[in-house]
């Protein structure tokens, strides 16, 4: 018998967190059986399903040729079931149903890189996050769904990998010239945890044993050019691994943990039960071929994926719209181990970066809903920063609340009560809770509501009692989807700085409400509420939001000249950051005077740089143009914001004078014993480089070109090419067509390549046409499509001109190839309604005319949203 599905029609249809049900049949166990061919592949999977609820037993499908089904050994026919584009029903079915099903796909055609796909010419690999194993077998398709899984995979022995889920139990011949193996799972899990690879890889081996003393293979499959770039990755599995154990008490569970790296996959990397299939630029690293930042990305996103195996996968989501669950504490999980292997303060600063960089302009635009979303049409769209990043803010709150040892009894409780389930953010605030002894439920508003809050502050210092009353107030933006929005509880981390001496104060406080402030924390649930600190015998500079301690706007009565001692004398590092850019959006957004931060600034850098030189390279920070356009709400006017910025850069390189110089002079990264500290010094010398350029030095590029030549080092060797090309060197075509020749054959370093000349400031619509035409532009690579767009993105002043339709010509091409890339890209396009005019008319006239051009749910949806405001 050979059926074949219909063709697909996408369905514009909403799910809504409120219509939840528990599935009609759970599947308590799966055999799968997947023969990889040329030109198509068959898989066979045998159910073993039980019913829970009345109804029709249903499997999700979509782009399956069926070939056969039977229930109990019983062929169906035709008339037995129904089949559409999105599922096949059953109904009658008996209560205990073992189902069989055959169907053919064809990965060798799948552009989307969702379910089994080929990933260049001789790598399958899977993608099942979210809804992925749809596309590979009929299933019921969700994350509530849990089995053993057991899988068969065979392939002509052009392919000596052979890998799926869980333990090889078996390997041999499978005659023709094909071979296989069988994996068993032994931990129950959803369908999108499932992982498959079949393809020609080289492997890195290294073992680890756990705390319980179970002895793990460890293994990291990549290209044969490419496993001497997986050290720093190994290593950063084993210190995840140690890590976990130490702060969670989390050991690992299975004999083997496996890594896969792929160029061509759309996200980061997935937490596949034992077998994690990455980017390779999240798992690639070598500091000749990539940058520090690249290298700390790497273990940040190992330990991520690792650390899902707890919160992730021992413990899953019960439906997609609980995805922050996962996701936001592990990303918090992942930020907090990161801390050790760099600044903590510094690690800090560039998590608040990313966070006010994507996910505050997303909480003010039209694509803004509650880390927890109550309905979606494409749930791919809400892989985004609001779930990810302020997913993870939501826990750093509650652990600061809670401190150290009573938010691990909180999460002891959790792993202790629901290991093995799938469950909501309901079920972890509780555990939370319970395992702590503090209440946490009204925590659940964050995860319900959109929209970043603004906390108002204001203070005032009364000489004669000696007291200082500081005044709090908070507030939401109106949101035409979540009328009813409520005061949110807000942890406010505070100190009190001597204006004279500028040593931190000693807090006593009457809070002229229930809560007193505790260890530097006062939660502010209220609209509005006033705090008396009493016995402050000079008046005080506030230090508010300390170490970002909420996700909130925060509006404070500072003087310029406050700001300035924060930035001077402040002991905490990320608000020692914080002051500096606040500064710094005063100067550039409403045109105050420059020259207080300039000379804060240079009092303040040399102890910074000899204690933390990192923390003194994000000194440097200057707001970045796109971040500045996301502060502006109305008459935008790109042009104007990069005029600001270029000429308070040039200030300040000119007021720096030769500090300059020497400084980069001075600076020797390759003395550094430390990677940190190594990491600072790289970073501030191509810093000083670059103000360099701006100082007019006759010297500069001759200095830049040396740098680029005698460098092993690719942060050192990135820094100089920049200086080069973005000032039009005379030295920069040498040195960019040096780089390709080195460079051409690394796909990572290549990215760089072409990323570099996109971001030029003075790029135009040629250069993107010649970097896209460029033989080593390929469309089928995510990687290499981000290369060119994010650097085009780096200068909002392009994005918003020729940039527009490059990424709707963009969106258009890929709504059909990969509509999960090509809906992320056009959101960069989201926040076209604070332009000022004409530009708003034209960027909006040309998204309407894109939307009877694009199909599917994940563009249409995006372009909805985007046009909704």
């Amino acid at each position: 018998m050979n059926i074949a599905a219909h063709p697909v029609v996408e369905a514009d249809q909403t799910v809504y967190l409120k219509d939840y049900q528990k599935p009609t049949f759970s599947v308590e166990s799966i055999q799968l059986d997947i023969r990889v061919f040329a030109e198509q592949t068959l898989v066979t999977a045998t159910l073993k399903m039980q019913r829970q609820t009345p109804g029709d037993l249903v499997l999700l499908g979509r782009d399956l040729e069926l070939k056969s089904i039977s229930i109990n050994g019983k062929q169906l026919s035709e008339s037995e079931y129904k089949l559409d584009a999105e599922q096949l029903s059953i109904s009658n079915a008996p209560d205990e149903a073992v189902v069989e099903t055959e169907v053919v796909i064809h990965p060798e055609t799948n552009t989307q890189l969702e379910g089994l796909y080929l990933a260049g010419g001789d790598l399958f690999v899977t993608q099942n996050e979210p809804e992925g194993f749809r596309k590979i077998t009929f299933y019921p398709d969700r994350p509530d769904v849990l089995s053993v899984f057991t899988t068969r995979v065979e392939a002509d022995k052009k392919y000596p990998v052979l890998l799926a889920n869980g333990n090889l139990i078996e390997a041999g011949e499978a005659g023709e010239g094909r071979h296989y193996t069988i994996w068993e799972d032994p931990t129950k899990k959803p369908s999108y945890l499932f992982a498959c690879v079949i393809g020609d890889l080289a492997v890195l081996k290294d073992r680890y044993t756990t705390s319980e003393g179970r002895d793990v293979a460890l293994e990291i499959y990549a290209e044969e050019k490419d496993i001497p770039k997986c050290h720093i990755a190994m290593e950063a599995l084993k210190h995840s691994m140690r890590w976990d154990e130490e702060h969670y008490g989390r050991p690992y569970d299975l004999d083997n943990y496996m890594i896969v790296a792929t160029s061509q996959f759309n996200m980061g990397a997935m937490e596949n039960k034992g077998l994690n299939i990455f980017n390779t630029s999240c798992v690639l690293a070598d500091e000749e071929y990539t940058t520090d930042a690249a290298i700390m990305r790497v273990q940040s996103v190992i330990a991520h994926e690792y650390f899902h195996n707890w919160t992730g996968n021992r413990i899953t989501c019960r439906d997609w719209f609980q995805l922050c669950l996962k996701e936001g504490l592990t990303v918090f999980r992942d930020q907090s181990f990161s801390e050790d292997l760099q600044s903590a303060a510094v690690q800090r600063i560039d998590d608040v970066a990313v966070l006010k960089a994507h996910q505050f302009p997303e909480d003010a635009g039209p694509l803004s809903h509650p880390p927890r979303p109550d309905h979606f049409v494409e749930i791919n769209n809400f892989y985004t920063a609001t779930v990810y990043e302020k997913g993870a803010e939501i826990n750093r709150m509650m652990a600061t609340l809670l401190g150290k040892e009573k938010f691990r009894k909180g999460t002891d409780e959790y792993f202790k009560r629901h290991d093995g389930q799938a469950v909501t953010v309901e079920d972890w605030v509780a555990a939370l809770t319970a395992g702590s002894g503090v209440d946490l439920s009204e925590f659940l508003l964050w995860y319900n509501q959109p929209g970043t809050p603004k906390l108002e502050a204001k203070g005032e210092y009364d000489t004669e009692n000696q007291t200082y009353r500081l005044h709090l107030k908070q507030s939401l933006k109106t949101h035409p989807k979540y009328p009813d929005l409520k005061a949110l509880p807000v942890p406010v981390a505070l100190a009190l700085f001597n204006a004279q001496t500028g040593e931190q104060e000693t807090l006593h406080s009457t809070a002229i409400v229930e809560n007193n402030v505790k260890d530097g924390v006062y939660l502010f649930d209220q609209p509005e509420v006033t705090i008396e600190f009493t016995g402050v015998t000079a008046k005080p500079v506030a230090s508010l939001l300390r170490n970002f301690s909420a996700p909130v706007n925060l509006e404070f009565n500072y003087s310029d000249e406050e700001l300035a001692f924060l930035l001077q004398y402040e002991t905490n590092g990320f608000n020692q950051w914080q002051a500096t850019q606040t500064l710094l959006e005063r100067i550039l957004l409403n045109g105050h005077d420059a020259q207080i931060y300039l000379n804060a600034i240079q009092q303040t850098l040399p102890a910074v740089i000899a204690k933390d030189p990192l923390l003194a390279s994000r000194l440097f920070d200057v707001p970045a143009e796109g971040y500045l356009g996301s502060r502006i709400d109305q008459n935008y006017n790109p042009a104007v914001v990069n005029e600001a910025r270029e000429a308070l850069l040039n200030q300040l390189a000119q007021n720096l004078g030769d500090f300059v110089k020497e400084t980069y002079l001075s600076l020797q990264p390759e003395e550094q014993k430390e990677f940190s500290q190594a990491m600072g010094v790289r970073a501030l010398k191509n810093i000083m480089l670059s103000l360099m350029a701006r100082q007019g030095d006759a010297e500069v590029f001759d200095l830049a070109y040396q740098q680029y030549q005698q460098t092993g080092n690719m942060s050192e060797r990135l820094g100089a090419l920049k200086v080069l090309v973005w000032n039009d060197a005379a030295q920069a075509k040498e040195a960019l067509q040096d780089f390709y020749t080195r460079f051409k054959d690394e796909a990572l370093s290549l990215d760089q390549w072409f990323m570099i000349q996109a971001a030029h400031p003075k790029a135009t619509a040629e250069t993107v046409q010649y970097l896209t035409s460029h033989a080593d532009y390929d469309l089928s690579t995510p990687n290499r499509i981000r290369s060119v767009s994010g650097g085009l993105n780096v200068n909002p002043v392009n994005t918003w001109s020729f940039g527009v339709q490059h990424f709707i010509q963009l969106a258009k091409y890929l709504d059909e190839k990969n509509p999960i890339v090509g809906s992320r890209l056009l959101q960069v396009l989201s926040r076209w309604y604070t332009l000022a005019e004409p530009q708003r008319s034209e960027v909006k006239t040309a998204l309407e005319a894109l939307k009877p051009q694009v199909k599917s749910k994940n563009v249409s949806e995006t372009l909805n949203s985007m046009l909704s405001i």
